[in-house]
């Protein structure tokens, strides 16, 4: 043991420094650590809502984009499909959208924001097959209505509004997700906005 003086402000000091370095490390350490828990940029963007440009799409065609890992279809209808949604609620299981497999905004007989856009998650509401889009032009029939979506894998059907047939395996009408127009030409598929 030594007899010299002890240097209380060197002592501080000496205490200080340690204190601010391990402050300055257990800092460095935390960071990375608790940034590892926000999503990756590639979840962010798969979540991320989708532009739709339908400016070209022709009447009676289906445009496929993904949302959220998932195929959706927006369908530009016809005059004509407009008209087959008409006398077929005694055929479906919930002719009036019922379930809550849509916002309120398309709880209606077309299911959509606008008569002519049908926009829907195209995934069968059964087993998570994705149904095909049939059309009485391409000789192609669902069967109860003209044109709709047919799905192989157990053989549910869905009106051109995805609402489904009485007697299929599938549950619920198609789902509807959350969209609006930007403007004439583009949907925002994943966000409701504030069109009414």
């Amino acid at each position: 043991m030594s007899n010299a003086p002890v240097d209380q402000g060197r002592r501080r000091f000496l205490t200080a420094a340690t204190t601010v370095v391990g402050a300055a490390g257990a800092a460095a350490v935390a960071v990375p650590f608790i940034t590892s828990w926000n999503p990756s940029e590639k979840a962010k963007n798969a979540g991320a809502p989708v532009e739709v440009n339908i400016g070209k799409a022709e009447p009676g065609q289906l445009v496929r984009v993904e949302w959220r890992g998932q195929p959706v279809w927006v369908v530009r209808r016809t005059p004509e499909m407009l008209k087959s949604l008409e006398g077929l609620a005694d055929k479906l299981r919930d002719p009036n959208s019922d379930e809550p497999q849509q916002p309120e905004y398309a709880k209606n007989i077309y299911r959509s924001r606008k008569e002519e856009f049908f926009v829907a998650v195209g995934i069968c509401t059964h087993l998570g097959c994705s149904p095909q889009f049939l059309d009485k032009t391409f000789g192609e029939y669902v069967e109860g209505a003209e044109t709709g979506f047919f799905c192989p894998c157990h053989g549910s059907t869905f009106d051109i509004a995805g609402r489904v047939f009485q007697g299929v395996p599938a549950p619920y009408n198609l789902v509807v997700p959350p969209h609006y127009f930007i403007n004439d030409n583009v949907i925002l598929i994943g966000e409701d906005g504030e069109q009414a």
